[in-house]
């Protein structure tokens, strides 16, 4: 956390470049919100070398894990950001991201918490600025609830679009996805997920 964090860590001072972040050429630049103990961002950046990855996490038990396999890794292609997301999103170049990944936010279950989830009008407003048009916020959660009150939100937001033709487009995990710890527990419990897919318009 000392030595190897700062080499990947992105400064949000002054502005934030994905340019300058990475030492190499990329063809695409994505996020993923919450990646808990990185599996599938370490996952997905050892598979895809050429696409830039950008890791929120605010808990640092997550974060240590994640650095570790990065540095046994030795992928080049993850910056890490370890507060919240939305301060991110506040200095990113506009349309500077190919997608979005938030899977299996904190559902904040008690009511008086709802106020906490990120998924918010104003959250959904700093995602379509950084966001391409045409391109993907996907979103995963296990929660009933939580699927409702970001269908409800989306459903008024004039920046995202959500378009299933058949169930399977929100029952199916996407191309290429890995089940991971946090899902297959989820499903040892008796909840299935939703994976929705919101397009910027």
């Amino acid at each position: 956390m000392t030595d190897f964090l700062p080499t990947v860590a992105v400064n949000l001072s002054g502005g934030c470049s994905p340019d300058a972040l990475f030492p190499s050429p990329w063809r695409e630049l994505r996020l993923e919100i919450g990646f808990g103990d990185g599996e599938r961002l370490i996952e997905q950046a050892t598979l895809n070398p050429d696409v830039a990855f950008l890791g929120c996490e605010p808990f640092l038990n997550g974060v240590a894990k994640a650095i570790v396999a990065i540095d046994d890794r030795g992928l080049t292609n993850i910056r890490i950001h370890t507060g919240d997301a939305r301060d991110l999103l506040a200095v990113l170049p506009a349309e500077s991201l190919d997608r979005i990944e938030l899977l299996y936010p904190d559902p904040w279950p008690k009511r008086r918490h709802h106020k906490r989830r990120i998924v918010s009008d104003d959250f959904l407003i700093a995602a379509a600025r950084v966001l391409k048009r045409g391109h993907e916020l996907r979103y995963a959660t296990d929660i009933d609830d939580y699927c409702a009150w970001t269908l409800t939100h989306v459903g008024r937001s004039s920046d995202f679009a959500w378009a299933p033709e058949k169930p399977s487009d929100w029952l199916i995990p996407w191309e290429g996805w890995k089940s991971t710890r946090y899902e297959e527990k989820a499903r040892r419990e008796g909840r299935p997920s939703a994976y929705l897919t919101f397009v910027r318009r």
